[in-house]
């Protein structure tokens, strides 16, 4: 009896492998060549909860992907999966264009009652289509009705989306009609400075550009910025440096726009990622978790930037119902389970923990982040910086060797960066101490097998500095426990 039952699970093993390379063999053949997760995760997900995804072929695996952020409360959370059924049941309608529904009226309450209280006091929403790139498209068009301007201010490094104007602002951006600005970092300093003087020099050069008859950039609309900079590399801003920005264009009568589509709904250890440094923009452009996983974007302003005429702005489906049901649900339970403080304290957590790769490891060039929002850099610490003293150039292929590694050992991570040399970590907010011990570890392993394969050195030499990293992460693990019971545990079992 047992060699049938083993029999019969090797042919189901058989078949679901067959099954899943059958769907990857077409979705290559039918599929767009700009599709970009499926060709460096070549998985088939089926079923997933929480961190973990289940692939067509049986295998699992830990996702810190969460849609590139959109999951705040990871896969299928049972809040998410009530509040998309209430509607269903209730028979409301599912497409409403931009008319008012009680669904509606509860979700902007929500978002209302979570946004800084400078801009919530006095501010508008416009429902957008449903991606983030449409939202910053609404946003430029804003500022440039409300100030009769047309400029806009952006960074080095940015990314706002795919459409034209969202393009335009991004830091990949090859048609320039935007002004640039630099962004600072401390890694990678566009002056060689980094920390407090190479933010001040930042924003000195903002200020000059302003100021200057001669710059050749006349009064702009508006600036946008990120508070942290996802695709350019997990690069947070000082917060210095966003007071800066905040006094400049104020003073200058420059209305000032946070994109918050990745950083928003408590992913960096605030509920809002300008929260951190006190600043109130005068336009929020909000997307990704507030859906609670399916698509929603809006626009939240200063109402006396209201300016819009009928129809200035609109979008088919910006009346989607059961996201609008999934998001109050998703900012309601953030809210009131402190998931935002348990990003920040698991977060920094989890970052000092990974800076100790670049003890043992060359090719790790430098972590860093704010909450759940972590980043790697890889280097290649056998070439010469760039410039003297800088750090070594980035490693893309390293980057993606580790990805790949890492999908082998049942971690999905994200590229991003320059180069796409900064391996990206965008963990559900409910992830347990457990499942962050069992990333920092598979990441670690990853690492340490593709400084192995790129350096050459032996097996067991890398084999011990992976158990040494391994233990040290376990013990910081250990330790956390003993200080408090698991945060999140509790706050699933109160949902």
């Amino acid at each position: 009896m047992p060699e049938v039952a083993g029999a019969r699970a090797t042919q189901e093993n058989v078949g679901a492998r067959a099954a899943h390379e059958g769907i990857l063999r077409r979705q290559a053949a039918r599929e767009s060549a700009a599709r970009t997760y499926a060709r460096a995760l070549p998985i088939v997900p089926v079923r997933a909860r929480g961190l973990t995804i289940e692939g067509a072929d049986g295998n699992r695996y830990l996702d810190c992907l969460s849609g590139a952020g959109t999951l705040a409360l990871g896969h299928n959370h049972p809040v998410v999966l009530e509040a998309i059924r209430k509607v269903l049941d209730s028979g409301a309608p599912l497409q409403v264009l931009d008319l008012a529904t009680p669904v509606k009226d509860a979700f902007t309450t929500e978002l209302f009652r979570t946004l800084p209280p400078g801009l919530a006091d006095h501010a508008r929403v416009q429902f957008c289509g449903p991606a983030g790139t449409d939202a910053v498209e609404a946003a430029l068009k804003l500022v440039r009705a409300a100030t009769g301007r047309s400029g806009i201010l952006a960074f080095a490094g940015a990314y706002h989306g795919m459409t034209a104007g969202a393009l335009a602002a991004s830091g990949g951006a090859s048609d320039v009609r935007v002004a640039r600005l630099p962004y600072p970092q401390d890694y990678r300093c566009p002056f060689g400075v980094g920390g407090e003087p190479g933010a001040e020099l930042a924003a000195r050069w903002t200020e000059s550009i302003l100021d200057d008859t001669k710059s050749g950039v006349p009064s702009p609309a508006g600036m946008i910025l990120e508070p942290v900079q996802g695709e350019g590399g997990v690069i947070p801003a000082r917060d210095d440096w966003m007071r800066r920005m905040r006094e400049i264009t104020s003073a200058r009568s420059i209305p000032l726009i946070a994109d918050e589509v990745q950083t928003g709904v408590g992913r960096t250890g605030a509920f809002w990622a300008v929260e951190h440094s006190g600043i109130t923009p005068d336009v929020m452009v909000l997307s990704k978790a507030i859906g609670g996983s399916l698509p929603l974007a809006v626009v939240v302003y200063r109402e006396d930037l209201d300016v819009w005429e009928p129809g200035a702005h609109a979008g088919t489906f910006r009346g989607n119902q059961l996201a609008m049901a999934a998001g109050a649900a998703t900012l309601a339970y953030v809210r009131e389970n402190g998931l935002t403080e348990r990003a920040a304290v698991l977060g920094t957590r989890m970052i000092a923990q990974l800076r100790s790769l670049a003890d043992d490891f060359g090719c790790v060039g430098d972590v860093r982040g704010r909450g759940l929002m972590i980043g790697v850099e890889l280097v290649d610490p056998e070439k010469p910086p760039s410039s003297p003293g800088g750090p070594p150039p980035a490693a893309p292929e390293l980057a993606a060797a580790v990805q790949r590694e890492c999908l082998r050992r049942g971690l999905i991570v994200e590229l991003g960066g320059r180069n796409s040399s900064v391996v990206r970590l965008l963990p559900p907010l409910t992830i347990s101490d457990e499942q962050a011990s069992a990333v920092l570890n598979r990441l670690a392993d990853a690492v340490a097998e593709v400084a192995k394969a790129h350096t050459g050195s032996p097996s067991e030499n890398t084999r011990r500095t992976a158990t040494r990293h391994a233990q040290k992460v376990d013990q910081a693990q250990k330790v956390e426990h003993a200080q408090g019971a698991d945060h999140t545990r509790r706050a699933e079992r109160s949902g």
